[in-house]
């Protein structure tokens, strides 16, 4: 639902190692197009999580027998302990990951060396260390913003828990070029401006990206 979300996910996919037979967790995973690439391009099996989308509206949109749809709220998951190889989360963790608790909770649900895989909006400079959130930014999200971050503070927010090995911590360089490329086209599809496009043409890529983070649990 969110910006580009496939060629955010091959990005992410290159920093993970995703098999045949694995099962995967995607966290927020809206109408399902992450999941069903997921499987469709790995051969994993796949479990949506979504609290937005409706999961019978979601399986309209799949079609795999790989692919599980549930809805589901990211601090209430419903399933067992060490169930899943690896969990992706594609433009959502910002709405539930940066609590400082959160790592531990989510990774509960990895198998010992399962892999996190995750893209979210991120700036480039932190906003505590600019001072504010620069207006074309709150313009269009407000205090949401608060909760798009570096990769590094993600790398230090991971690794301090010592409960996962980050094996990525990235910037993505071409994430606010991308990001207007899909506003531009989904305005021409939709025959009307979409809401993202003033803050990314107002932005030129001096602020805005996506990071691309990826962890082993220990």
């Amino acid at each position: 639902m969110g910006p580009n979300p496939l060629w955010m996910l091959e990005d992410l996919a290159s920093d993970l190692d995703l098999k045949p037979g694995m099962r995967v967790l995607d966290l927020g995973s809206g109408k399902g197009a992450t999941s069903v690439f997921l499987a469709k391009e790995y051969g994993v099996q796949v479990w949506t999580a979504d609290l937005w989308i409706d999961p019978t509206e979601a399986a309209a949109h799949i079609d795999s027998p790989d692919v599980v749809t549930l809805k589901a709220e990211a601090h209430a998951l419903p399933f067992a302990a060490g169930f899943f190889d690896a969990i992706i989360c594609i433009d959502a963790y910002e709405y539930f990951g940066t609590a400082d608790g959160y790592l531990a909770y989510i990774t509960s649900f990895l198998k010992p060396g399962g892999q996190l895989g995750v893209a979210t909006p991120a700036m480039r400079r932190e906003i505590r260390e600019l001072g504010h959130i620069p207006e074309h930014i709150k313009k269009m999200v407000g205090w949401e913003a608060l909760a798009w971050h570096t990769a590094d503070w993600w790398r230090f927010q991971w690794e301090i828990t010592e409960l996962v090995d980050v094996t990525a911590a990235r910037l993505q360089e071409n994430g606010w070029a991308d990001w207007i490329k899909w506003s531009r086209a989904v305005s021409e599809y939709r025959g009307e401006r979409d809401d993202a496009l003033d803050m990314l043409e107002a932005d030129n890529g001096q602020y805005l990206t996506f990071a691309i983070l990826a962890a082993r649990k220990h």
